[in-house]
């Protein structure tokens, strides 16, 4: 027990002293840790509430139902599915409800920032489906005239937009009309965007058209790390996807995640405008300070960015990779990225993804960004010792420790 207690000590104080800029992470708030740690850890609930295979659930039947439904009203939809426990489980589930082996679908591509179970490689592949990619240009922004063509030639069974680089809003309106023509639904995969969606400074994919949410819990969405499936659908399709989450992808959904949830959720509804918006702010700031600071950064023609996300291309391949290391000697992690519209390999990509959604709950504002950007350039282009600008990033986060924009403020 010695060795792994001092593995998980050392582990929590070297992240409580980098600046983490990974995209796909989050800190829950004290007050949902609570919520987290239960006896709910222990317990089985296999089936849905009120319809289990276990007994001793009636007050778990009443959690997951207040929860269910608390989301439905948030996001006006008609189903929620707070089962799956994680966004690739969510995709399996509500891509195998609504398809079937060989059928087309379109996805964005790896390279304009789809998810890896969007394609051939991950769920989609397994599930047998023929992948396609929709068409966008090198700065992330669809060419509609072209995926439109496209989505009318190919007929899919349904498009996945959304994923793991999204920098802007997407088209949701426009394929609407397209996808009607041919009948096909709309997936939109919100798991980097859910926090920004659920505040209301980003777009509303049910509003806009899409057929289906999916969705993580633990990114701009600060909740335990788990998956989720909203949608405004038939009763046939809602009991379909019910039934790919269980039995079919999973049994127990671990229910501690479950009050941890809701009470993100509620955290949201009561900070979320301001914690979303600076979020928005922090971002903006950081790409326009590597920009001007000589990086390429993409997305200029729009403001660089209009979620938590900056994407870098360092124009050489595998300098993703190289930045990324070299970033986390200084204590600033964060993850390599292919950029669009070149033939790269995912392990020695040329740029890098940031995200802002973690610092930003620990209270950063846009003059950390602005420094955080001046530590990246200056690891990056040598122009001080890596353990001198790694003092410096511990410095700055030793002033950030609090999680903010939540219940424990009170």
């Amino acid at each position: 027990m010695q060795k792994i207690n001092e593995l998980v000590k050392k582990h929590n104080e070297w992240r409580n002293s980098c600046v983490n800029l990974i995209a796909s992470e989050n800190v829950m708030s004290p007050a949902c840790e609570k919520m987290y740690v239960s006896d709910l850890m222990h317990r089985y609930a296999e089936g849905t509430p009120f319809h289990r295979f276990y007994r001793g659930l009636k007050y778990v039947d009443e959690i997951e139902s207040l929860v269910q439904e608390e989301f439905k009203n948030h996001f006006g939809a008609n189903f929620a599915d707070i089962r799956p426990i994680s966004g690739t489980i969510a995709n399996y589930a509500a891509f195998s409800g609504i398809s079937e082996r060989q059928d087309k679908i379109l996805s964005l591509g790896i390279e304009n920032g789809s998810h890896v179970s969007h394609e051939k490689a991950g769920a989609a592949g397994f599930l047998g489906l023929e992948v396609d990619t929709l068409c966008y240009d090198n700065d992330l922004s669809m060419d509609l005239e072209k995926s439109a063509e496209k989505i009318l030639a190919v007929k899919p069974r349904f498009i996945v937009i959304g994923g793991s680089v999204i920098l802007f809003p997407q088209p949701v309106k426009e394929l609407k009309v397209v996808c009607d023509k041919v009948g096909a639904k709309i997936i939109y995969d919100a798991a980097h965007v859910f926090g920004l969606i659920a505040a209301g400074v980003f777009q509303d994919p049910l509003k806009e058209g899409a057929d289906i949410i999916t969705t993580s819990t633990h990114k701009t969405f600060p909740g335990p790390q788990g998956g989720l499936i909203l949608g405004n659908i038939d009763e046939f399709t809602a009991k379909t996807i019910q039934l790919r989450v269980f039995p079919g992808f999973s049994s127990n959904h671990h229910l501690h995640r479950i009050p941890a949830l809701y009470c993100a959720l509620k955290e949201m509804q009561a900070y979320g405008l301001d914690y979303a918006g600076q979020i928005v702010k922090n971002s903006q700031a950081l790409a326009r300070e590597l920009f001007d600071n000589g990086f390429k950064v993409l997305g200029e023609k729009k403001g660089f960015t209009q979620t938590h996300q900056v994407v870098v291309d360092f124009e050489r391949p595998g300098a993703g990779h190289e930045a990324a290391a070299k970033l986390e000697e200084v204590n600033i992690i964060l993850n390599k990225n292919i950029i669009p519209g070149l033939n790269q390999s995912p392990k020695m990509p040329r740029g890098i993804r940031i995200g802002v959604q973690e610092m930003t709950r620990f209270g950063m504002k846009e003059g950390e960004m602005k420094e955080i950007a001046r530590l990246i350039k200056e690891a990056m282009r040598d122009e001080r010792g890596l353990e001198e600008i790694k003092k410096d990033v511990i410095g700055l986060r030793s002033g950030f420790q609090i999680v903010r924009y939540c219940f424990n403020e009170e």
